[in-house]
C-alpha cells in the first residue's frame, strides 16, 4: 500500500483527556497489523512534517499511526511565549495515557497492539506512559528524544525500547547513553551518522522511520502476522 492511499483511511479524531478534549490524525490501513501513537515535543504538533513523514512511512509498512495533538490550542499559544509546558513530562504523559485508554476501547483499534513514537520531550512522555500502561504498551521508539526527563521511569519500563539520535546531536547523545544505561528492558541505540537534532540532512529522516518500522514490527506483530508479511 502506497503512502498515498493509506492516508485516504486518515480522519480527524477528538480525544477525551479529562476536562479537555484533543485533536488527532488517526489513519487506519485497510489491513493494519499494529498502531502508533506519535508523541510530539518541543512545540510542535500533530502537523510537523517530520512526524507525518515517519508515520506515511509505518502506513505502507501496514502500521496504523495516531498523531495527536497533546496540548489544547489555548495551551498551545500559551507554550509558545511561555515554552513551559512543553517541559511538563507529567502532562504530556497524562495525555498520552488517556489517548492509549480511548484507543484501547474505540473499536477500530481495541485489537491493535501499541506502540509510542516520541520526538524530543515527547520521547519521555511516551516513556512515561509505558511505564504507567505497561500491560499496552508494546514498544516505544525515541526520535532525537529526551528520554533522561523520564529518569525516575526508565527502570519500570517494560515495552522494547528503541533510541534514534543524530550523529552530529552530541549533547543529546549523552542524555541517550544515560538513558540507556537505566533501561532494564530489551533496548538499542542506533546513532545516525552525521544526522543533527532534526534529522534535516538527505536520507536521514528516511533512515529513522526504517529502524522505527523494523522495531515496531518487530514487536507489535506476532509471529503469525510477520510470516504473512514475509509472503506479502
Amino acid at each position: 500500500m502506497s503512502s498515498a492511499s493509506a492516508r485516504t483511511n486518515e480522519r480527524i479524531v477528538r480525544v477525551p483527556a479529562g476536562p479537555i478534549t484533543l485533536e488527532g490524525n488517526l489513519t487506519l490501513p485497510s489491513d493494519a497489523r499494529g498502531l502508533v501513537l506519535f508523541a510530539h515535543g518541543s512545540g510542535s504538533s500533530r502537523h510537523s512534517p517530520r512526524n507525518r513523514s515517519v508515520a506515511g512511512a509505518l502506513n505502507e509498512a501496514r502500521l496504523a499511526t495516531l498523531l495527536l495533538d497533546l496540548l489544547t490550542t489555548e495551551e498551545d499559544r500559551l507554550d509558545q511565549v511561555t515554552a513551559a509546558l512543553r517541559f511538563d513530562i507529567r502532562l504530556l504523559a497524562n495525555r498520552l495515557v488517556y489517548a492509549t485508554d480511548w484507543l484501547d476501547a474505540f473499536k477500530d483499534t481495541t485489537a491493535l497492539r501499541l506502540g509510542y513514537f516520541g520526538a524530543s520531550t515527547g520521547a519521555a512522555a511516551a516513556l512515561m506512559a509505558a511505564a504507567e500502561r505497561p500491560d499496552r504498551a508494546a514498544a516505544v521508539v525515541s526520535r532525537g528524544g529526551r528520554p533522561d526527563l523520564a529518569a525516575s521511569v526508565l527502570p519500570g519500563v517494560r515495552a522494547p525500547t528503541l533510541l534514534i539520535v543524530g550523529g552530529a546531536d552530541t549533547q543529546v547523545i549523552s542524555f541517550n547513553r544515560s538513558a540507556l544505561a537505566a533501561l532494564r528492558c530489551e533496548k538499542d541505540l542506533v546513532i545516525v551518522p552525521d544526522a543533527t537534532h532534526l534529522f534535516e540532512e538527505p536520507g536521514a529522516l528516511d533512515d529513522v522511520a526504517d529502524l522505527a518500522a523494523r522495531w515496531f514490527l518487530r514487536h507489535l506483530i506476532p509471529e503469525t502476522g510477520m510470516s504473512a508479511l514475509r509472503q506479502a
